[in-house]
């Protein structure tokens, strides 16, 4: 039998291993940490960089409680908070109502189409929930209640959340491109389109947008997608300008007006389908603009109901293909169920103080959006570990980590805006040592900015 003294020693070797080990690592990240700050391109950066163990234990930090503005890793609080929030089951809802009555196929009144945000609605991204779904499921539901005519119109409600669609802070030459698509109570398509050029020319569309005129100041000559989509919510102008190569090309960007999009969809489905609609396409929207009155969808008569994926499986391409359309939908659900306000502003100030709650200094998470598009956010590298912490000790936390791109050899989201690049997530190491990390650098100018941070991140493997 081993001794009491015995096992006391054998405590202590391990316990002092440990010890040992860790300040080696220490070591090695402070090293990799100073080489990457002596570079040329990091000469004037601003790096905030923090390491724990998966118990929480601090491993090494670097200004680990400075604000930066974080790109993409912002994401890891709003998903977060979602599922925890809303919980992983969570379905969005779209329907379709009338008003008036229907006698032998015709419908004496409107018909209205609501949502309260779902941001999949005609996402390519899951089967069964594609355009083409939702079509056939909706002219099926019209013919079951033997619709041939609508002496109305069609109303797309889309007065859930707020006017406002694009969150504050978020630079110009973003909005009007795919990934800086705005949030509507009615989404469509996550909000985008494709436009096809060869030598500079617009030959087409993915989807016949409906009363956009177009200014196009596109060069071309260049050897990679240069170009940028300008549109304002709303707006009947559309700018593409920048540099594109000869060849043939495709560049996303974002509806001006994603409810009277799937409206005049709509109107063509119903033609096609042999239904008949004598009145307008209209969106509440659309009426706010004109000072006219809003036509709320009536809660009586709704005949079809179309539920989202779950938000579980929402989540996973939020964070696995960084949709930023998917982060700001959550911050006005989460507003419009906690607050009783569909605002970001109400969305942002219960993030705020979810996280706050959950034991981070609220100096270190300074919010500007749910999706880190904005350079106004702020956040700390320590503020994002102590989120990774919390969160892996969720029931909810394998929807979560599912999400995370593998990048390096390392499960970690990333981040990326001009000069700011971004990587948190959970790693573990050759020897075992599970590792949650966050690195954030902010006006790294020149060189391969994930190159060098991959080299500091290499420690831990």
């Amino acid at each position: 039998m081993i001794s009491i003294q015995k096992k006391h020693l054998i405590a202590a070797a391990v316990l002092g291993g440990q010890f040992f080990f860790a300040q080696d690592v220490a070591q090695k990240l402070d090293a990799a940490t100073k080489n990457l700050l002596e570079t040329p391109a990091a000469y004037s950066a601003n790096l905030s960089f923090y390491v724990a163990d998966e118990t929480g234990k601090f491993i090494y930090e670097y200004q680990g409680n400075k604000g930066l503005s974080t790109a993409s890793t912002q994401k890891i609080f709003t998903a977060a908070a979602a599922l925890e929030t809303l919980g992983k089951n969570y379905t969005y809802k779209t329907t379709a109502s009338y008003s008036g009555n229907i006698i032998s196929g015709k419908l004496d009144g409107n018909l209205f189409i609501s949502s309260n945000g779902d941001p999949t609605l005609g996402s390519w991204r899951y089967d069964g929930y594609k355009p083409e779904d939702f079509r056939r499921k909706l002219i099926d539901a019209l013919k079951k209640q033997g619709i041939t005519f609508i002496s109305g119109d069609l109303v797309i409600d889309d007065t859930y959340f707020d006017f406002q669609t694009v969150p504050g802070g978020w630079p110009w030459d973003d909005m009007g491109n795919y990934y800086g698509a705005g949030v509507w109570s009615v989404n469509w398509r996550e909000n985008q389109f494709d436009v096809n050029l060869r030598n500079g020319e617009i030959k087409d569309f993915n989807i016949p947008l409906h009363n956009v005129k177009w200014v196009n100041e596109v060069k071309t000559g260049g050897i990679s997608d240069q170009s940028l989509i300008f549109t304002a919510p709303h707006s009947e102008v559309a700018l593409i300008n920048g540099t594109l190569p000869t060849k043939a090309m495709t560049v996303s960007g974002a509806l001006p007006n994603p409810p009277m999009q799937l409206g005049m969809e709509i109107k063509s489905w119903l033609s096609e389908s042999g239904i008949s609609l004598t009145g307008n396409v209209i969106t509440n929207s659309g009426q706010l603009i004109k000072g006219l009155k809003i036509m709320k969808a009536p809660e009586s008569n709704i005949f079809f109901t179309w539920q989202s994926p779950t938000l579980d499986r929402i989540v996973y391409w939020f964070l696995k293909k960084s949709v930023n359309l998917y982060g700001e939908t959550f911050v006005k659900t989460m507003a419009k169920d906690k607050r009783g306000s569909g605002s970001f502003d109400a969305g942002i100030d219960y993030m705020k103080d979810f996280w706050k709650n959950k034991g981070i200094n609220e100096a270190m998470i300074n919010f500007a959006d749910g999706s880190g598009l904005s350079p106004q956010n702020y956040v700390s590298a320590r503020a994002e570990v102590q989120a990774l912490l919390w969160s892996q000790k969720q029931a909810w936390f394998n929807s979560y980590i599912e999400g995370f791109p593998e990048q390096n050899g390392m499960k970690m989201k990333s981040g990326t805006i001009r000069n700011i690049k971004s990587f948190a997530g959970y790693h573990t190491s050759g020897a075992g040592k599970r590792y949650v990390y966050s690195v954030i650098i902010n006006n790294y100018q020149g060189g391969n900015v994930s190159d060098a941070l991959y080299k500091v991140l290499n420690v831990l493997k």
